[in-house]
């Protein structure tokens, strides 16, 4: 069975027979790669441990990387508008605890943008995702609900697939397609026939009754029929072109930490908040991953609205704080879902420094040496009212409410599937009334003519 030693000794031989030019020599980002024994395990995983293929697809992950610019495509190179849109966006878990790369199909008519530029789009996507989950799988999920032929693009599924195939080794946990339209059915025929057979074993066709297998209703959107009442806002990356430029390898990362970067926040970018006897609160760990001792902070949109604990401290390299934030009583709870938390950080000399010290570090910090880590909240919706947050007989009561509301939906989506047959009848029975006309009126018009003939002959 081949071994990370091989692999690497192999990529190396091959490094000394000279590197094609174009693209030229690789970037120093992927080079650290070959250095990560995690990273080129995947590999070997990827390839059933074939050593001569992985050490192909290895050396072609190199040449691709450099020729698209994987390294160099972030908010400040990749189409911004197009990001922003939310045809892409990673959200939610799948059962396996996998990150969920949702694509909504009906966002997207073939021919109507770019395709270079939703290349890049899927790369900075992919690439993001890779440097936050720490190279752990992700779902890919097609929402196709709404769609019809315009929104099915073969070229661009095609090339979604040809990423995790070729380019991103041992990535792919599932492909999920979501209320497929049984117009596409035969499209998605083409699709498996691209799959070699472990992926299309990884296909799961699912729709809003039986999705809970795949994924939670807790980590499922409210549109399809989940919990999860998240709208997609685009988040830029905590990641700064100094940070770029330092070398790290994937084994130094962690979950929320991309490389270069002083902290890892765990969960990196949404504060999951619970009910508690009453209380609502919700925590978050900082790791310090830097050489050097740091001073952090925390800031929030509404300080008034919560209690932080604690607040500011310093953490030796290595070690770890729990932050512990509770909401106050009285606030509304929709109100405070659109509230944000601020984590900065800086290097610090010691962790005794007196507060005048730290004051003074902290003062004659520049912006690129404090980084900085932003949090979003999200909070169970049984706690989400128009009032303040609830006691338990309210949730009941509300529950309650939330149930009513959910079978009256129910009730109007079969409502409104019923009609829309029902208009499909009505036009297929004019339509037939229409032709039995026509037909009628062309056999009276025969026969006329027929027996003005037969008169003409008497």
């Amino acid at each position: 069975m081949a071994t990370v030693a091989e692999l690497r000794s192999a990529f190396e031989n091959r490094m000394k027979e000279g590197i094609p030019n174009p693209p030229g020599e690789f970037h120093s980002l992927d080079l650290e790669r070959v250095k990560d024994d995690k990273y080129l395990n995947r590999i070997l995983i990827h390839v059933d441990n074939d050593l001569k293929q992985a050490s192909d697809m290895l050396w072609d992950i190199m040449l691709w990387r450099k020729t698209v610019g994987a390294n160099d495509i972030n908010e400040t190179t990749v189409r911004l508008d197009y990001v922003k849109e939310g045809t892409f966006f990673p959200r939610g878990r799948d059962v396996d605890g996998s990150l969920l790369l949702i694509v909504k199909a009906k966002m997207h008519v073939k021919g109507q943008k770019v395709f270079e530029d939703i290349k890049k789009v899927i790369i900075y996507w992919l690439d993001r995702i890779e440097r936050e989950e720490n190279g752990k799988k992700v779902t890919l999920f097609f929402d196709m609900e709404g769609c019809g032929l315009g929104n099915m693009d073969m070229e661009l599924i095609k090339y979604l697939i040809s990423m995790f195939k070729l380019y991103y080794p041992y990535f792919l946990n599932y492909i999920v397609i979501y209320q497929m339209p049984w117009v596409l059915s035969a499209a998605f025929k083409v699709v498996k026939s691209l799959l070699p057979a472990k992926a299309v074993e990884k296909m799961k066709f699912c729709t809003k009754d039986n999705l809970k297998d795949v994924v939670a209703p807790e980590q499922a959107l409210l549109c399809w029929g989940g919990k999860d009442a998240y709208q997609f806002e685009f988040i830029p990356e905590n990641r700064t072109a100094e940070h770029n430029q330092k070398k790290v390898t994937f084994a130094e990362q962690g979950d929320g930490h991309s490389p270069g970067e002083m902290l890892r926040l765990n969960p990196h970018d949404t504060i999951i908040f619970k009910n508690d006897n009453d209380e609502i609160s919700g925590q978050f760990t900082i790791t310090n991953m830097d050489e050097n001792a740091v001073s952090f902070k925390i800031r929030t949109t509404s300080p008034e609205k919560f209690r932080v604990r604690p607040s500011s401290g310093m953490l030796p390299s290595g070690s770890t704080q729990t932050v512990i934030i509770v909401v106050q009583p009285g606030f509304q709870l929709r109100s405070v879902t659109k509230d944000r938390f601020l984590v900065m950080s800086v290097q610090i000399p010691k962790t005794d420094l007196t507060t005048k010290e730290l004051a003074d570090v902290w003062q004659n910090s520049t912006g690129s040496k404090v980084d900085e880590y932003r949090l979003k909240c999200q909070f169970p919706d049984k706690d989400i009212t128009n009032g303040t947050v609830l006691d338990g007989k309210s949730l009941e009561k509300h529950d309650s409410v939330t149930n009513a509301l959910n079978n009256l939906q129910s009730n109007y989506e079969f409502l409104h599937r019923d009609v829309k047959r029902l208009k499909i009848f009505q036009f297929l029975t004019l339509f037939m009334t229409a032709v039995a006309v026509v037909l009628g009126y062309l056999v009276y018009l025969n026969s006329s003519q027929a027996n003005g003939s037969y008169c003409e002959r008497l």
